[in-house]
């Protein structure tokens, strides 16, 4: 019996090419609408399929790739779950930097466009209270605004966040060496004014692993199975959609959070007002994943020890770095029970 299948095998490379021969795969179809915007930003509103919760979602995304990982197609998309098990969705997209945004600073983010953006959430949908959720260094931001707020979080939700930089020797090891060898890192970054996406990319390569190959392998092995291929598409899509990092903001990551550790050092200063993390009463939940490379737990537990959160909860699951952003289309089961029962339910 010929354990040759070549009608699987045809089908096989036929998914593998279309990687080459298709245009790019559409994501981010959940129905959305544009409610403010300010220079490259939007901020996106997401009505629930049917409103069950009193307590909407705003969600906050890194600075080094696109938002639409949380919404890659329908049946695979975070917020599509979370409108449609009740939740009003708002989402930050900060937009593509150009030059002439150089010279926005982590703090500005904090400001100007999170805070902004959360007091414009409040006043559309009228809600007392609002979740704030953020992912990766978009968490870290999360929770420098959480730390110098004034309007009612009710939960702050960080996912595979880091708050210490120095709680492993990753962060703060890449920082020494830049800023303690023969060229000015902070000159280089000035005289290029804003970092391209290709520069972010060799960078988030180099602290994790390099596999440029890996992931087409991958797409080889499973290439006949139809579903597979176009969710690897977009997936694909986002992975090398890495977008430029403006230097103010790259400064205060690689000198205020990476070298001096101020945020968990209660030292940081956004507009003049210290972030302090013991400010924070919110409900929080911090997630890390067990095999996270870029973003170990040590990173992000710290904060359990800072905030004055009565309610707090550090859940380690399973996976890597972007699992928690990708997997099944469904809200991750750590929000599952968590989430609903601090949202107050609308009466029926």
């Amino acid at each position: 019996m010929s354990l040759f299948d070549a009608d699987k095998e045809l089908q096989r490379w036929k998914g593998f090419m279309s990687n080459l021969t298709e245009d790019e795969p559409k994501t981010g179809l959940t129905p959305k609408q544009a409610i403010w915007r300010k220079n490259k930003a939007t901020l996106w509103y997401y009505p629930a399929t049917e409103k069950k919760y009193d307590v909407p979602v705003f969600l906050v995304y890194s600075l080094v790739n696109q938002p639409f990982i949380l919404d890659l197609q329908p049946g695979a998309s975070k917020i599509e779950a979370f409108v449609n098990n009740g939740y009003n969705v708002y989402l930050i997209d900060f937009g593509i930097p150009s030059y002439e945004d150089k010279d926005t600073t982590l703090s500005d983010y904090v400001v100007d466009y999170i805070q902004k953006g959360i007091q414009r959430a409040l006043r559309h949908s009228e809600a007392k209270e609002i979740t704030v959720i953020g992912y990766c260094l978009g968490g870290t931001l999360a929770a420098m605004y959480a730390a110098i707020a004034w309007e009612p979080i009710k939960n702050l939700i960080l996912f595979v966040t880091p708050i210490d930089f120095h709680a492993t020797n990753q962060f703060d090891k890449v920082a020494d060496e830049l800023l303690n060898g023969q060229v000015d890192i902070g000159e280089v970054i000035d005289a290029h004014g804003i970092i391209p996406g290709s520069s972010v990319e060799a960078a988030m390569r180099l602290m994790t692993s390099p596999f440029y190959f890996s992931r087409y392998l991958s797409l080889l092995n499973k290439s006949y199975d139809k579903e597979y291929v176009e969710k690897w598409r977009r997936f694909n899509k986002w992975t090398k959609g890495h977008i430029p990092f403006p230097g103010g903001a790259l400064k205060q990551l690689i000198y205020d959070l990476g070298k001096d550790n101020q945020l968990v050092k209660g030292e940081m200063l956004i507009r003049g007002k210290r972030a302090d993390l013991s400010h924070i009463d919110a409900n929080l939940l911090v997630v890390s994943s067990q095999h996270d490379r870029l973003v170990p737990k040590e990173q992000s537990y710290p904060i359990m020890d800072q905030v004055s959160s009565k309610d707090k909860t550090f859940l380690l699951v399973e996976g890597g770095h972007t699992h928690l952003t990708v997997k099944k289309g469904q809200l991750p089961e750590t929000l599952t029970d968590w989430l609903p029962q601090r949202s107050n339910r609308v009466n029926t």
